[in-house]
């Protein structure tokens, strides 16, 4: 039987993976982030196993090939290739795929279309009231097929469907971006899911897996700070009768260029199996920029050996 690597089976602990909260420290190869079927975990007397373990001969051993995740006492592994497991509070990111009476299907990368209920969203404005039955006549008007959503997993139903909600000026239509679909176990818990790169881009990173890069719009709260110091506010800031609106902004090429980029470094951290954590993006920028002006260089595999392994040789010094 084989030992996880860079577990202290002797240590008072007995477990060396990340918190629930984990950051870029998990870059390098042989990563104790990571488990493989069959190897041991740590001791069952000290931690609880939970899914993607079992117990044998009192030591919690992996059962698929994932990431080891701790909360507490409770020690997981998510599996590197499964469908998305929802909980309370996640952010996601997903697209609609029916408009039905009084409620939106949304695919959101799970085992079953999440719902988005009517009385679950924000009307035009901002109005705070009951929905009446004009709303939902003119619901294709707030979400129609085919529009992408970023939402808050509001609560789970007894077979597992998300109930979502949209309630908040940060939550609603997206537009003015590029979606990327990757494997939910790369996108891990932060303290927050929405990022503005030095780049001038915009990052909504859904635990669904949905990565949402997106030319950057002020929040409601960077143009009430620009306003109470007498600065312009800008045109992109929250607009309660625009926000359901699906038409793109004008996006300048210098953006469209950016956005183009760190879509393209999100899919070779992807291909290397690196969580994707936006410092690691940002210098994973800077790296390509210094290689190659504009980025196209980014394109040829050994220009994405040498950002991945200067990306190491970072992290280790």
């Amino acid at each position: 039987m084989q030992h996880h690597p860079d577990v202290d089976m002797t240590s008072e602990d007995g477990l060396a993976v990340p918190e629930v909260e984990q950051d870029e420290d998990s870059l390098g190869e042989g990563s104790s982030n990571f488990t493989s079927p069959g190897m041991v975990i740590t001791s069952s007397s000290a931690f609880m196993r939970g899914h993607g373990t079992y117990v044998s001969d009192d030591k919690v051993i992996s059962s698929v090939t994932g990431r080891v995740e701790r909360v507490n006492k409770l020690v997981s592994v998510r599996p590197l290739r499964a469908r998305f497991t929802p909980e309370v509070g996640d952010l996601v990111v997903g697209r609609i795929t029916e408009v039905a009476a009084k409620r939106w299907k949304v695919d959101a990368g799970s085992r079953q279309d999440a719902v988005l209920m009517l009385s679950s969203v924000n009307l035009p404005g901002g109005v705070q009231r009951r929905k009446l039955e004009s709303d939902e006549l003119q619901m294709r008007q707030f979400f129609e097929e085919g529009d992408l959503l970023v939402a808050e997993v509001q609560s789970l139903m007894g077979d597992g469907t998300m109930s979502l909600h949209t309630r908040s000026l940060r939550y609603g239509k997206l537009k003015n971006g590029h979606l990327i679909t990757l494997p939910p176990s790369l996108l891990p818990r932060l303290k927050s899911h929405f990022h503005t790169l030095p780049c001038g881009v915009d990052l909504i990173l859904g635990l669904n897996g949905f990565i949402w890069v997106s030319m950057h719009i002020p929040s409601l709260e960077e143009d009430t700070e620009a306003a109470s110091e007498g600065k312009a506010v800008g045109a992109g800031g929250f607009d309660g009768e625009g926000v359901y609106s699906g038409k793109n902004d004008v996006i300048p090429p210098e953006t469209l260029r950016s956005i183009a980029l760190v879509s393209n470094i999100i899919l070779m951290l992807a291909r290397n199996n690196v969580p994707i954590h936006p410092s690691i993006v940002a210098e994973a920028y800077d790296l390509v920029l210094e290689s190659d002006g504009d980025g196209k260089g980014l394109l040829d595999e050994d220009m994405q050996e040498g950002v991945m392994m200067s990306l190491r040789a970072g992290r280790m010094g």
